[in-house]
């Protein structure tokens, strides 16, 4: 199985909480160059050059495939990661499959100076289907939300428990012949790579990723992994990365 792992394009909250760490939306929507984001990723995968299986051509019979031919696309329940899976579903004709457990650290909440987080319940299950038409929900997205209000901000070590679970589920795709594309967050991707890795928690290492950004690892039938590369942006111009 080849794993692509997507981290969304520039939220609101990428920007505001530059000045202002408590300048933030609960579930914000992608910016202008977000959205310029996801188009310009949207196309990259459908019909940009692909290097990786260019490499594994035999020599002298090197073109230059192209699109990445991805066969399924899952993404978080917050609207900026469904915001950027959708141009990547109309130009790759997938669905997008939501997945709880991609959401973002600390799950959806606002949190006031004195550390205190107040949760909130996120899009329902109407509004998603109303937002992303053809998006296949699983049961925990209801018509109250998926995100439970009372739990306030997930801690790092749910959040990490969370990737450990997601993990292992990949890891039991690992003999199928597909190209998975998870649409997810930063701080939970960083999470998930740590735990694909069998690394125990802790912040001695992180994975810097940009908006938009793709990294990819390949899983062999043994559930083995090969790193293929980590924070590709190569489908944005200069001035588009953030």
């Amino acid at each position: 199985m080849e794993l692509y792992i997507i981290r969304h394009g520039q939220s609101t909250n990428n920007v505001t909480m530059m000045a202002d760490p408590f300048a933030r939306e609960a579930d914000p929507p992608l910016t202008e160059l977000g959205q310029e984001q996801a188009e310009r990723l949207a196309a990259y995968l459908a019909g940009g050059p692909n290097l990786e299986d260019r490499v594994m051509q035999m020599p002298g019979e090197r073109g230059v495939p192209r699109g990445h031919k991805l066969t399924r696309l899952l993404c978080s329940p917050m609207r900026r990661a469904l915001q950027t899976a959708q141009p990547l579903s109309a130009a790759l004709g997938l669905p997008v499959e939501v997945w709880v457990d991609l959401h973002e650290h600390g799950g959806l909440y606002l949190q006031s100076p004195d550390g205190e987080g107040r949760g909130f319940p996120g899009l329902t299950a109407a509004e998603m289907r109303a937002q992303f038409p053809g998006c296949i929900l699983p049961p925990e997205v209801t018509d109250r939300g998926w995100w439970e209000p009372a739990r306030g901000k997930e801690d790092l070590a749910g959040c990490m428990a969370r990737a450990v679970r997601v993990a292992a589920r990949l890891r039991g795709w690992a003999e199928i012949q597909e190209r998975v594309a998870l649409v997810t967050h930063g701080t939970f991707a960083d999470k998930l790579l740590k735990a694909l890795y069998n690394m125990l928690p802790g912040d001695d290492l992180q994975h810097w990723l940009y908006n938009a950004s793709l990294t990819r690892l390949d899983f062999d039938k043994d559930g083995r992994l090969m790193l293929r590369y980590v924070n590709r942006v190569d489908h944005l111009d200069g001035d588009q990365v953030s």
